[in-house]
């Protein structure tokens, strides 16, 4: 039988459901008379008390050039709108007074409307019924873009607007726009922002991006008499510059240069990059692409992301490797038979670019890379690496050309050169018999210009390998607080005997081989050309057009290198050369680069009331004496009396090709001339009796 009893428990049961409810009742009847009788009260009371905690944001810190000038800046930008239901427009007597003089102060500020269009478009804000049947918008753009200060005080300052914002309705929305005052130089790299947000997207504004941002504050708001009075809580603080490596006349150089080749040959991409061999800093990187309006512009940074087959820009790296091995002599002196210019390889026909008109014959391995014989390189790979390919890659790994540089931009893709496997299924990564030779001058294998540039630096360093450099330094309120050293990668690439070897091979390559249009008369150039066939989308090579990679990788000067560039080029159909075309870009860059660094003698300042008589040479006098006569100026001949002896030879040393042939000629010499410039050496010695017919030999420099 059951303790439970009902009798006792129900009523005790019934009595605390009765008050609960009660009470429920209780507390909805008072919600309802404070949403409704006492409404106005309890939001006048939330009005006085009412705080709120903003958050406030820093100054995003300045991008600088490598001398402090401005490449990326944080400017405001302002909308401007009107309330219509402010207290100025209770009484439109006012409005309508001033509203001409407003209109007419746009129109002088924003030409491209009217007056007319003006007033109507007030007009229609201030007429406008909203949903809550009241009349006048109270957020209406008078602009429908952004202005930057200076515009906005000008519309601040115009009547009826120049009124408090309280009474006349004239109000703004701050944004903070991202500036480069230089505009698209080096725009890739330096990056940039999500439109009005303060969120980068790329290049360095991304990768520095927690630097630079700095730490938001915040402020307290109090209303206090109709106002909101801000109370700051904590102060943001702004984020810090940086200081880049760019310098902004190199990159405005380089830019020029490229996009000036592009538009005479049509390309459809190119790339520049400048680098300090010393120090791995990049002092300009360009990067243009064609767009379909047929416009070049900064795209996409394809100097460190872009990978693809160099081309004969590798064949730098298969030699150093033999170089280094000593599978070759250091000498050059190693015979290649590439014949008529034509070779099987495993079943595959390698081609020299010249093999139509008989090939190089014998050669011996630097004209091999001075005339960038294909079968050159790759039959030496070949033959000293053919039995062990896994050597030759691990050689490549070793000399730098396969290194990770670790670059801080995101996007950067290091290289892909792979080891011999016959085994995967992956045909991508197959290794075949032909797989080496063809690796060997620069296909099956991906390398983004950075990477090659690199390379070459180091050879230009003596072996030392530079990561490149971005950001030299951090600065706080003007104050370094934080200093990027160079970072060498690899201390030596190859031994030293190799990369000396190398690069005596890579000047010849300028003054005698394929290189000669990235030369200078004014100093020595070293670098490689390369022209390779680009694979289509679908990974051939023969389908439709074809499209070349066609770059050149060196440094000047050669003989004491400070700089080291590459030029990369993307063009369909022929004609293609690598140094016919990015020689070309290469050597304006590196003449424009080392004009920075002339030093004149002081004997050539004169001031503005000097007067400056040539002296003439003797030599054909012809035309100088018509041009002095012509302008008044009795001549003055510097008088050398064995130049004026028939029988003896002048010293034409220090004159023009024209003069010195004149006056050897005349005493009966037969005169050969090599090289451009003036005469630096006679073959037949000045002040020697002349016998009649023999040969002077003039070297020219």
């Amino acid at each position: 039988m059951s303790k439970f009893e009902t009798g006792k428990v129900m009523p005790r049961f019934m009595a605390i459901a009765l008050v609960m409810t009660l009470l429920g009742v209780a507390i909805i009847g008072k919600a309802l008379y404070i949403m409704t009788v006492k409404k106005q009260y309890w939001m006048e009371v939330a009005d006085r008390l009412k705080r709120d905690s903003v958050s406030v944001k820093p100054n995003r810190g300045n991008i600088l050039s490598c001398d402090g000038q401005l490449m990326a800046t944080t400017i405001p930008e302002y909308k401007i709108f009107m309330d219509f239901q402010a207290s100025a427009f209770e009484n439109d007597s006012l409005w309508q007074d001033k509203v001409d003089s407003v209109c007419e102060g746009l129109t002088r500020i924003f030409p491209q409307r009217t007056a007319a269009e003006f007033k109507k478009l007030l007009e229609e804000g201030r007429h406008k019924v909203n949903r809550n049947g009241s009349v006048g918008a109270r957020h209406w753009a008078i602009w429908p873009r952004r202005i930057n200060y200076n515009t906005y005080m000008e519309v601040r300052q115009l009547p009826f607007l120049n009124m408090p914002k309280y009474k006349s309705g004239f109000h703004e929305e701050e944004y903070i726009s991202r500036n480069r005052p230089f505009g698209t130089l080096a725009q890739r790299t330096i990056g940039g922002l999500f439109g009005a947000k303060d969120s980068a997207y790329f290049g360095l504004e991304l990768s520095y991006d927690s630097l630079l941002r700095g730490t938001p504050g915040i402020t307290g708001r109090r209303k206090v008499l109709n106002k909101y009075m801000n109370i700051p809580v904590t102060q943001p603080i702004d984020g810090c510059d940086i200081v880049t490596t760019i310098d902004v006349n190199m990159q405005d150089l380089a830019e020029r240069a490229l996009l000036d080749e592009l538009k005479l040959i049509g390309g459809e991409m190119g790339v520049a990059i400048l680098m300090e061999v010393e120090t791995g800093d990049i002092k300009a990187i360009v990067n243009l692409m064609r767009n379909e309006n047929g416009n070049y512009i900064e795209g996409v940074n394809s100097a460190i992301s872009y990978r693809c087959e160099p081309g004969s820009v590798f064949k730098v790296a298969s030699f150093l490797v033999a170089l280094d091995d000593e599978v070759i002599p250091n000498d050059t002196s190693f015979i290649i038979h590439t014949g008529s210019g034509v070779m099987d390889m495993h079943g595959r026909p390698m081609k020299d670019h010249n093999w139509r008109r008989g090939g190089y014959g014998d050669i011996n391995v630097a004209r091999a890379l001075e005339v960038s014989s294909n079968i050159g390189v790759s039959y030496v790979i070949d033959k000293f690496y053919g039995s062990n390919p896994t050597k030759y890659v691990e050689g490549l790994y070793r000399v730098g050309i396969h290194e990770d540089l670790k670059l801080p931009l995101v996007g950067y893709h290091p290289p892909y050169i792979r080891m011999p496997d016959t085994k995967t299924r992956d045909r991508s990564k197959y290794w075949s018999k032909t797989t080496l030779p063809w690796m060997s001058i620069g296909y099956e294998t991906q390398i983004a210009p950075i990477n090659t540039v690199s390379f070459y630096n180091a050879i230009a360093n003596n072996g030392k390998m530079m990561q490149p450099r971005f950001i030299k330094q951090v600065l706080k309120n003007g104050e370094v607080v934080r200093e990027y050293e160079p970072v060498v990668l690899k201390r030596q690439i190859a031994k030293p005997k190799a990369i000396k070897t190398m690069q005596t091979i890579l000047e010849h390559v300028v003054s005698q081989g394929l290189g000669r249009k990235a030369g200078s008369p004014l100093f020595k150039v070293a670098g490689k050309t390369g022209t390779a066939q680009v694979a289509d989308q679908y990974g051939g090579y023969h389908s439709g057009i074809t499209r070349y990679w066609l770059s050149f990788a060196g440094y000047f000067p050669a003989d004491n290198p400070r700089y080291s560039c590459i030029v990369c080029i993307k063009k369909s159909g022929l004609p293609a050369s690598g140094g016919g075309m990015s020689g070309v870009v290469f050597h304006h860059i590196a003449e424009g680069v080392m004009a920075r660094h002339l030093k004149l003698s002081i004997d050539d300042a004169h001031d503005e009331q000097s007067v400056i008589v040539p002296d003439v040479k003797n030599g054909n006098t012809e035309d100088a004496n018509m041009i002095l006569k012509k302008l008044g100026i009795d001549k003055r001949v510097q008088r050398d009396e064995a130049k004026y002896s028939e029988h003896i030879t002048p010293d034409v040393t220090g004159m023009g090709a024209k003069d010195a042939v004149y006056l050897l000629e005349s005493r009966g010499l037969k005169v050969k001339v090599h090289g451009r410039g003036k005469v630096k050496r006679q073959s037949y010695p000045a002040g020697r009796q002349i016998v009649k017919g023999s040969e002077c030999i003039l070297t020219m420099d």
